[in-house]
């Protein structure tokens, strides 16, 4: 029916078999920012949010996030998971994060990486929505893999 890998010859969707695919060590690096009120990334900075330590909870929630992928997302295949690195930027207009992930195994990192950013994101709005309801979460985007039959790539300068 279709060259789509998700679906079977009837159109129905299904779970892409990797059993035949070779480990590679794969990793998967993805970005996306927060932006928000001056007062609420000052008090991001002086760690002042009343919900506490907005930045470590982030981190944690980004790790956790990514070990949960395939809960959360339909198709996508459980990953054992050698590696979850979260990097945090702030500055006056928001915060930057940068998520890594990789592992050893037949099928990419991507949706692992993808999801520790948004939820990083998503949690850094809960904790300082009381500061400012109006941030913008966006820009989550994969910024490279390696890995896989398909090798290396990156997001174009």
């Amino acid at each position: 029916m279709s060259d789509l890998t998700h679906i079977d010859a009837t159109g129905a969707a299904r779970m892409v078999d990797v059993g035949d695919k070779v480990a590679t060590t794969r990793v998967a690096i993805a970005q996306g920012r927060i932006t928000m009120s001056a007062d609420a990334a000052n008090a991001l900075a002086r760690g002042s949010v009343k919900k506490g330590d907005v930045l470590a909870v982030a981190r944690v929630a980004g790790i956790m996030a990514a070990k949960r992928t395939s809960e959360l997302i339909p198709l996508c295949h459980p990953l054992p998971l050698s590696s979850v690195m979260i990097e945090l930027t702030p500055d006056p207009a928001g915060v930057t994060v940068t998520a890594t992930c990789a592992c050893t195994g037949p099928t990419g990192v991507e949706m692992e990486a993808m999801t520790a950013t948004s939820v990083a994101l998503l949690t850094i709005y809960d904790m300082a929505k009381a500061i400012d309801k109006a941030m913008t979460i966006g820009d989550i985007r994969l910024l490279s893999k390696t890995g896989g039959k398909s090798g290396e790539w990156s997001r174009p300068a």
